[in-house]
């Protein structure tokens, strides 16, 4: 049986820095090209159904290949597979800043995705076997930290690289940080594997094929209706295929996530936690966003500036609420940050209107901006404590997968309750489509703190008990 390795020169400082860099690149490209949009249709053309998949052609590929890669990563090997899923969102980056035409761009950006799926879900594996158990909640909180800047900070890095350089820099970005990374990752990181890991094909072509399917609804609904023969198969059999993953799950032997461990209170509670806090997250920054600059009449930049008091929180915030969580547990952290989230989003609908004030939006920001700080790092943690040893890639994968699910659910759910309420042809139709979405962006998070008080309320090191008996030291990672 293989078992994991491990190096001197693989330190936790080290694994946080290649791990926190990387998950920032792939969470940042989640929404830094929505504000270029504009720039790139003057610059490549296309209608407006390929605008959207520019944004959408990577969420796409990135849900449906997040479970298959963290199970390669179990089976082959994480710091191998991390560095290959490095290696093509690197050279993917650099095809979209080359891209001649928009459907060169979104065939690169689909790459870009399947990138990111492999390496994402590994950075926490990486990092949580890196860390002691004592210091686990602060790493985790500064990596936390970073993701939570990238997810919500890419409209103002998106539109200032737009507006001051060109709109192909915000894919060049990541190409010198990728390179440097390439090595480090070889030099500094333990390999890794999960004990008797075993790639489940059935249960990859289910997930992949039902996340495809739903994912690939939710995106269309808007561009091509919503009882379309598209959609509606789309919704149909990916749910179809979802429900066989599931039972899969439960009688296989071996499959690629067994559904026992939504047994764990821990493990369900914060996944259905994350799902939501996501769906009202990224629905409400897409429509911030417009609404910044397409009524309050601010450019990208200056539109992301004043997002800071949001955006620019968790940088501040995630350490302590890593430190909070070794301290009292991650359960009180994560509630009280879902329910802070959704109180600035309530404060931002009560408030929003044409002509608003800056000083009037900094109540919502704040509380808001605290609020997701909050929640980033015991969310980590949680997860990968919820679970042996073993089995804390498949989770992340798990985890990361919902959470991106949750997030083009948000966008397109949000966007519809919009276009129902509201529009585009002025400031008041903007204002009244926006604030029944924010209504609903609050609520879906207000859930989400709910759904986290099943998580125990213990220290994260003993969240839940692991789904199975532990495995020996010499076969885990974190023993390592």
């Amino acid at each position: 049986m293989r078992q994991p390795t491990a190096t001197r020169r693989s330190t936790p400082a080290w694994t946080l820095l290649i791990t926190g860099a990387a998950g920032f690149m792939a969470a940042l490209d989640n929404l830094v090209v929505t504000t270029a949009l504009p720039a790139i249709r003057q610059d490549l053309g296309g209608a407006l159904t390929d605008l959207e998949w520019t944004v959408n052609s990577y969420t796409l590929s990135f849900a449906v290949l997040l479970m298959l890669g963290a199970a390669l990563g179990d089976r082959f090997g994480r710091r191998r597979l991390f560095t290959v899923g490095l290696a093509i969102f690197t050279a993917a980056s650099a095809a979209a800043a080359l891209a001649p035409g928009i459907t060169a761009l979104i065939a690169a950006r689909a790459v870009q995705g399947a990138g990111a799926a492999i390496m994402m879900p590994l950075t926490l594996t990486l990092l949580t076997a890196a860390v002691p158990a004592a210091r686990r909640g602060a790493a985790l909180g500064l990596y936390g930290a970073l993701t939570g800047v990238a997810v919500a900070g890419g409209p103002l890095i998106g539109g200032s690289l737009t507006e001051h350089i060109s709109w192909q820099w915000i894919f060049w970005l990541n190409v010198p940080i990728g390179l440097v990374l390439l090595p480090l990752a070889r030099l500094r990181l333990a390999e890794s594997y999960a004990p008797n890991a075993r790639l489940d094909v059935p249960g990859t072509l289910l997930v992949s094929g039902g996340l495809f399917g739903i994912v690939y609804a939710l995106v269309n609904g808007h561009a091509a209706g919503w009882s379309s023969v598209s959609v509606l198969s789309g919704l149909t059999v990916g749910t179809a295929l979802l429900l066989a993953f599931i039972r899969h799950g439960s009688i296989s032997r071996h499959p690629m996530l067994p559904m026992r461990l939504f047994r764990n209170r821990a493990f369900l509670g914060i996944n259905a936690a994350g799902l939501l806090m996501f769906f009202g997250m990224f629905g409400s920054i897409f429509l911030l966003s417009q609404f910044f600059q397409g009524v309050a009449g601010y450019s990208p930049t200056e539109a992301g500036l004043r997002m800071l008091p949001w955006t620019g929180m968790p940088l501040l915030v995630a350490p302590l609420a890593g430190y909070l969580s070794d301290r009292i547990g991650g359960r009180p952290v994560v509630v009280a940050g879902l329910a802070l989230q959704a109180a600035g989003l309530a404060l931002f609908a009560l408030m929003l209107e044409p002509g608003v004030s800056y000083a009037s939006q900094l109540p919502g920001l704040i509380v808001g901006g605290f609020g997701m700080a909050l929640y980033f790092a015991p969310a980590a943690g949680i997860v990968m404590s919820s679970v042996a040893p073993g089995e804390q890639g498949i989770a992340s994968g798990a985890n990361s997968a919902l959470r991106e699910v949750g997030g083009a659910l948000g966008v397109a759910v949000l966007g519809a309750v919009f276009a129902a309420q509201g529009g585009f042809a002025s400031d008041r139709a903007f204002s009244d489509g926006t604030v029944p979405a924010l209504w609903a962006g609050a609520g879906a998070v207000a859930l989400g703190a709910l759904a986290a008080l099943l998580v125990p309320g213990r220290r994260p090191m003993d969240t839940a008990t692991p789904a199975r008996p532990k495995e020996p030291a010499a076969q885990s990672p974190a023993a390592v």
